[in-house]
């Protein structure tokens, strides 16, 4: 990891994702629900780490997008929001969303993400976001699975 005169810079993906399971046990808990959600896994739940670069300028937009539209979509095709970061390096924060989803398995991911395409409220929201030109300009996923010492699974 490279480290400037005011700390390190933007972490790793494989440390990011770590933070996001780590924020993610905060969220999921075991809150009501949890026994029933861990029985009716037959496969370990996987995480997807999903970054996001944007068009200069463009990163409220996207924001805005997921904040109005996008997390509700996803989660109404299956898809658990997990966190939503943005970098603290000065040459990423203006441009960059990091954010994990839960999916219960890969398959489960594959389906929800195809649903979620064909959805008319996201395809009118896409397409009302870029009236004034694209949003983003790169997407890289990683799925990721809980190792099995990881208290978060």
């Amino acid at each position: 990891m490279t480290h400037s005169q005011n700390g390190p810079r933007f972490p790793s993906l494989a440390l990011a994702g770590l933070l996001g399971l780590a924020a993610g046990a905060l969220l999921f808990g075991n809150g009501p629900g949890a026994e029933a959600e861990e029985t009716d896994r037959k496969s370990p739940r996987v995480f997807e780490l999903r970054t996001y670069t944007t068009a200069p300028g463009k990163l409220d937009d996207l924001h805005k997008r997921f904040a109005d539209h996008t997390m509700k979509i996803f989660a109404r095709h299956g898809m658990k929001n997990v966190v939503y970061w943005t970098p603290d390096d000065p040459k990423l924060k203006t441009n960059t969303l990091v954010y994990v989803l839960a999916h219960k398995n890969r398959k489960a991911a594959a389906k929800s993400w195809d649903a979620f395409r064909k959805d008319p409220q996201w395809k009118k929201a896409f397409a009302e976001s870029r009236k004034n030109g694209p949003i983003v300009t790169r997407v890289v996923s990683r799925f990721l699975n809980p190792t099995d010492y990881s208290p978060f699974k």
